[in-house]
């Protein structure tokens, strides 16, 4: 049996670029006369925008510190001893960077091992052990804290989760097992599975206090003082921590069950992760810690050497890392600075925009529209969203006054524009329209100002071609719900500009926007690929394929919605109009839908009634249908709709459209939201082996976004 130092000692050597977390201890005398004190530190020797890790050598430290502190609990040295974190951080967990190094199961089941019997230690101790978790917590670093005897919280902590099954992990160093066992299973569900499945939700100091996961919540400028004040009252018996009872009966089973529910209706059993993780939760119920542990190591090992893991910290690397450096940008200091943002149009997207720059660019913004009537309602919007936020506590009355004061709307474009610095258009979806709306703009605007257009699917080249300086003009297509999708697909035209573009890429940074460099090519990025893949759904339901079986057929793939139900969200006109203009494009590849056209005529918005509470096709949408007589099978449409969805890409990344296999997924993830597990798209095309099937090759390198050879 190797040592855990062995262990940890050997998954070091494999990763040799860990950023390493000390565990310094250091001694006092408690308030109250309550004794000394050991207190270990975790600390990575950076400031707060490097979150303290824990790879191999970090842990070895943390066990090294145990020795000491073990030693002098044992001799009575000490009355107890506390973890926390450097200021704003207490530890973010595993260092994923080492994960993705691991090409051996055995390696896989030390880190998890390794992590147990580190951790466990702090349970085991003579005396009390305590965490102090003063600022962001996650996985292995909340983990840290369950293995203590008594938790206090920051009510200043911004971020506190178990965030494994997001990535396609299980909190595999005590979480399935330790947190229902305190909490409950119900809540511990909620915290593991649900949050996690919820794009990663985090839960702030109060919450973590309300759960019952910390015995203690204090303000965060004096946090550690008031948790070493309470710590003495506890040691002294002045304070006694209850904790509830725990349900080990019913309450446990359905707390399982719902989170498989939670599961079904998010990845519909396409990735192991949550599955495992409630298997865990299951087993936990009989209150065996140590068999939790065993099962935990098991699916961390399993999991670390699965496709959806390895996709998943791609997918969260894209997110964290591509997005902040937008393959192709401008060098930013040619960006010229934006101080008052002009929108053609007061509809619902413009009103959408509108507040967006109002609210992250905190600069006037203004609204024209054709008539006083929408232009009031363009405002109007925008004023109850301000207010909403001030009746949710988000922003002040002195703020909320303000930023409507920031907001206009008026007839005349010349009055509205003169000194406008980025003029933005989202008016009806016609070459024609548009032309106009920037002749007029181009007319009125100063001669710097970007002209941005929020087209999905129109060319930037030809709506720039008729203007004075084409070279100002932008794509800058928006996805819906604005507030919600992050992404951003710029749009370069023939002759946009450095300036221009670099001006845009600084916008949408302010904007906290993902940006994304696209070519101006027919539907960008996202509309794209989606209208081909709902394109493909499309036609094996014109040719005979029942709506149900084509429907369940990407079921697998776990997307956050049937592709008919994305149809309804998008709106079935749009939808159509998307189609039409790709036809015109690539006539070969992308059809019209004569169903689709029967649909958008008879005014329906969609293909389903749910007058049951579920989707249910139609029946006035079903007498619409004309069908062939072609039947495939699930796998039949699956593989038919991937192939497309392949051949797509892969002519896209010919083309030019974005610089990488990786942008293509960063869009998905940002603009679609497609699952993390997934990759976003091409992680999953190479590992189904539709990539070489269709195109010949994989759109990435063995050992990007899978396991390394």
């Amino acid at each position: 049996m190797s040592t855990t130092a062995e262990l940890l000692k050997g998954a070091a050597e494999l990763f040799p670029g860990e950023v390493v977390t000390s565990a310094h201890v250091r001694h006092f005398d408690l308030p109250l006369g309550a004794g000394r004190f050991a207190l270990i530190t975790l600390d990575n020797g950076h400031d707060h925008t490097k979150p303290t890790t824990l790879g191999p050598q970090s842990l070895a430290n943390i066990d090294a510190a145990l020795d000491q502190v073990e030693k002098e609990a044992a001799t009575g040295d000490i009355v107890g001893v506390g973890v926390t974190g450097k200021p704003f951080i207490f530890a973010v967990g595993a260092d994923l960077k080492g994960v993705e190094l691991l090409k051996r199961h055995e390696d896989a089941l030390a880190i998890g091992k390794g992590g147990h019997d580190v951790l466990k230690r702090l349970a085991n101790l003579a005396v009390p052990s305590f965490a102090y978790y003063n600022g962001a917590a996650m996985g292995g670093g909340v983990e840290i804290g369950l293995h203590c005897t008594y938790r206090t919280v920051s009510a200043a902590l911004p971020a506190f989760s178990l965030p494994e099954v997001f990535l396609g992990l299980v909190p595999g160093w005590g979480g399935c097992t330790l947190l229902p066992n305190l909490i409950g299973a119900d809540k511990a569900v909620s915290v593991i599975i649900e949050n996690s499945l919820n794009q990663n939700k985090q839960l702030k100091g109060k919450q973590v206090f309300e759960l019952g996961i910390a015995d203690a919540i204090f303000e965060g400028a004096d946090f550690l003082e008031q948790s070493l004040l309470w710590t003495a009252s506890v040691l002294k018996g002045e304070i006694t921590v209850e904790r509830p009872l725990i349900d080990r009966g019913e309450a446990w089973d359905q707390a399982v069950a719902k989170g498989r529910f939670i599961a079904d209706g998010k990845v519909h059993g396409a990735a192991p992760a949550a599955y495992r993780a409630l298997d865990i939760i299951a087993t936990a119920k009989n209150g065996d810690l140590q068999q939790g542990y065993d099962a935990e190591d098991q699916a961390l090992a399993d999991l670390i050497m699965g496709g959806e893991l390895r996709s998943g910290i791609y997918a969260f690397n894209l997110v964290q890392k591509r997005a902040k450096r937008p393959a192709g940008a401008p060098d930013k200091s040619l960006a010229r600075p934006v101080t008052k943002v002009g929108v053609v149009g007061a509809g619902l997207m413009a009103s959408q925009l509108a507040l967006l720059f109002l609210r992250r660019l905190e600069v006037p913004v203004v609204l024209t529209d054709i008539d006083q009537e929408r232009v009031d309602k363009g405002v109007g919007y925008v004023h109850a969203e301000i207010d909403k936020l001030l009746g949710k506590g988000r922003i002040n009355q002195d703020k909320a006054n303000r930023l409507k004061a920031l907001v206009t709307g008026v007839l005349d474009k010349a009055e509205g524009f003169a000194d406008a610095d980025f003029v933005i258009e989202a008016v009806f979806e016609e070459m024609s329209v548009k032309q106009k709306v920037f002749a007029e703009v181009e007319a009125v605007a100063p001669t710097h100002a970007i002209l941005a257009t929020n087209t999905s699917s129109l060319s930037v080249s030809e709506m720039a071609s008729k203007l004075k300086h084409p070279e100002r003009v932008v794509g800058f297509h928006f996805f819906n719900p604005v507030a919600i999708l992050p992404l951003l697909e710029i749009v370069r035209g023939e002759q946009t500009d450095e300036a221009s573009l670099a001006t845009a890429f600084g916008v949408a940074k302010k904007l906290k926007k993902t940006a994304v460099l696209v070519k101006d090519a027919p539907a960008f990025v996202v509309n794209r690929i989606l209208t081909r893949f709902m394109g493909e759904i499309q036609n094996v339901i014109d040719e005979g394929t029942p709506v149900p079986v084509a429907e369940k057929a990407v079921e697998p793939l776990g997307l956050p919605m049937s592709p008919l139900v994305l149809l309804e969200l998008v709106g079935p006109a749009i939808g159509l109009h998307v189609s039409e203009t790709l036809n015109r494009a690539f006539p070969e590849r992308f059809t019209v839908s004569p169903n689709l056209k029967a649909v958008v005529e008879a005014g329906k918005r969609g293909f389903y009634v749910y007058d049951s509470g579920k989707p249910e096709l139609d029946p006035e949408v079903a007498a619409l249908l004309k069908q062939g007589d072609t039947v495939l099978t699930e796998d039949q449409v699956r593989d038919r709709v991937l192939d497309a969805v392949a051949q797509e890409i892969g002519l896209m990344l010919d083309e030019g459209v974005v610089a990488e296999a990786q942008d293509i997924d960063l869009c998905l993830i940002t603009g679609a939201g497609w699952p993390f597990h997934l990759g976003g798209i091409t992680p999953y095309l190479d590992r189904e082996g539709v990539s070489e099937r269709v195109n010949g090759e994989r759109f990435l390198e063995a050992g990007v976004a899978s396991v390394p050879a």
